[in-house]
């Protein structure tokens, strides 16, 4: 009788563990939504292949390449991948690389942005910036290249051409054809392949280029976040933490207040001075004292007191000598 107990006890347990674990699950499919969508694209595969394009109509084309399948997205759900179009911005040594989904007429979305900047000693920086919609905030990824990728040369060689993608919805170029989507865990198992391990990939959250962020917006277009605002992140924006400035001061002195000293006259502002030897601050020349005043006082009154005597024992003498004569 006792086991029998113990074992409705031991189940009625398990009932209650599994109910917990099951309303878990339904808190968290919500969140799970934005979460699946940029586990089909990794941002590592896609600095690799940056990497190894000669432009960026190769890049474009490495993104929709069939046999590659970098790209696993299917935002607009059609059962089919969507096709990732490429467009250009740049100013000066900044050049922005727009990664959009085409998902109908005239309907796109940022997906990623590439920042690659060149600083005035000739460093090459390299970010790729997932969108807030489908990545969250601040998911960044800084490939280091083990050599320097051709695509940075072209960039600033003599026959760097900008580049926005011809092709849209229902136009698409001779090599492309659309496969269905992969399995999130199939993906995964099939992308790591294309990656090449001898790169570095740093996640961080600092976006380096503070001009990127203002180029991005020409071409931004975020249609399928604006019509689906359930199945992405919470609206935001990347946070551009610029790179420290080395030319800001930071031995900052504090400006101390000035003193403010009464006269007789009018109200007078000096400046506090400082002795050279102790270094703290000494007192003012013309300040009030209220002991020297009165020791001030007291000595003025013994003088007056001192000539009123004098002054009566002349007048004694005199009355005394004129007594004199008369006798």
């Amino acid at each position: 009788m006792k086991r029998t107990i113990f074992y409705l006890v031991l189940i009625l347990a398990a009932f209650q563990v599994l109910s917990i674990q099951l309303k878990a699950q339904d808190v968290t499919t919500v969140e799970a939504k934005s979460s699946k969508i940029s586990d089909n694209l990794d941002l590592e595969a896609v600095a690799s292949i940056l990497g190894e394009a000669k432009d960026l109509e190769d890049f474009e084309k490495k993104l929709n390449n069939p046999s590659l399948k970098i790209n696993n997205l299917d935002l607009n759900e059609d059962g089919k991948v969507d096709y990732l179009r490429v467009l250009e911005s740049s100013e000066g040594n900044t050049h922005v690389i727009v990664i959009q989904a085409v998902l109908g007429k005239d309907m796109y979305q940022d997906v990623a942005t590439v920042d690659v900047e060149k600083d005035d000693s000739g460093e090459t920086v390299c970010q790729v910036v997932g969108n807030v919609n489908i990545y969250g905030p601040d998911y960044i990824i800084q490939p280091v290249y083990v050599h320097r990728p051709v695509l940075f040369v072209w960039f600033w060689g003599p026959y760097y051409r900008p580049w926005r993608s011809p092709f849209h919805w229902g136009y698409y170029p001779h090599w492309y054809h659309p496969w269905h989507p992969l399995p999130p865990y199939r993906y995964h198992s099939h992308v790591r392949v294309n990656i090449n391990i001898n790169n570095t990939y740093r996640h961080t959250h600092v976006r380096y280029s503070k001009n990127s962020a203002t180029l991005s917006r020409k071409v931004s277009r975020n249609d399928f976040a604006r019509n689906h605002p359930n199945k992405v992140h919470k609206a935001g924006s990347n946070k551009t933490r610029l790179k420290n400035n080395p030319n800001k001061r930071t031995d900052v002195k504090t400006k101390t207040k000035p003193t403010k000293v009464k006269s007789n006259a009018k109200t007078q502002t000096k400046q506090p001075q400082v002795k050279k030897s102790t270094g703290k601050r000494a007192a003012p020349k013309n300040t009030y004292n209220r002991n020297t005043k009165t020791s001030k006082t007291k000595s003025q009154q013994l003088n007056k007191q001192r000539t009123n005597r004098t002054r009566t024992g002349i007048q004694r003498n005199r009355s005394r000598a004129g007594s004199v004569r008369k006798r």
